[in-house]
């Protein structure tokens, strides 16, 4: 079973108190002390921002880990990552991150560790890399369209109700042809995904949302059933 988590915004990065949406990942796993592995590198690997995810996963049932490009641990990336149960892709300039993946073969490695089974997950970049295409401000300036790695069909966008500009932007390259229709993600709110097929949305929040966006007389927008990972008030 071939699996990604897409996390719009959220977690352990932008929402250290609120653990649903980390712990959800964590159970999605067969192993009782998984090996999670954080790729950083879209942060150009944050010293703050690795500091956030160890200081979060050290506290649960797994055995966290971390892969720089800028420091590696090993010269043989294909056996680390492969070992690991869980890799997780933080947040920043995709662009960049996809650029140095392709450099060091980081992106064939992460195709072969998806069709042997290890979970793969991320935010914000680490959502959009899944994706043929994705909504990206990488460039500067205005959001834009980036190629992504084409695991998932279609285009995604994270951060749809975090970002003002993001719900418009996304509508306006989709109307423009710019952008295949796709699947956007609010913050605290994650698209999980088993083959090619979204299997449920969950989220940390109860009003986070994903919206199913595509082409009919315009471009609609159709909101997707949510499990909402808390209790109801």
């Amino acid at each position: 079973m071939k699996q990604i988590i897409a996390v719009g915004g959220g977690g352990f990065s932008m929402d250290p108190e609120n653990p649903l949406l980390d712990t959800y990942l964590l159970e999605q796993s067969s192993k009782t002390k998984p090996h999670i592995c954080f790729i950083p590198t879209a942060s150009g690997d944050s010293g703050s921002y690795m500091a956030r995810f160890y200081n979060f996963f050290e506290n649960y049932a797994c055995q966290p880990s971390h892969l720089s490009l800028f420091h590696p641990p090993t010269r043989d990336l294909n056996s680390f990552l492969l070992e690991k149960d869980i890799i997780f892709v933080g947040g920043g300039n995709t662009r960049n991150m996809l650029a140095l993946w392709r450099e060091w073969g980081v992106d064939e490695i992460l195709k072969k560790a998806w069709d042997q089974g290890v979970i793969l997950a991320g935010v914000s970049a680490g959502s959009i890399c899944w994706f043929q295409e994705g909504v990206t401000d990488s460039f500067g300036g205005e959001l834009e369209p980036l190629q992504g790695l084409g695991f998932l069909p279609g285009s995604h966008c994270p951060h749809y109700d975090g970002e003002p500009k993001r719900r418009p932007a996304y509508k306006k390259l989709m109307a423009e042809g710019k952008i295949k229709p796709g699947l956007a993600v609010d913050d605290h709110a994650a698209a999980h995904y088993i083959d090619h097929h979204l299997y449920r949305v969950v989220s940390s929040k109860p009003n986070a949302r994903a919206y199913r966006l595509y082409h009919n007389r315009g471009i609609e927008e159709e909101e997707l059933d949510t499990l909402y990972l808390g209790i109801d008030e």
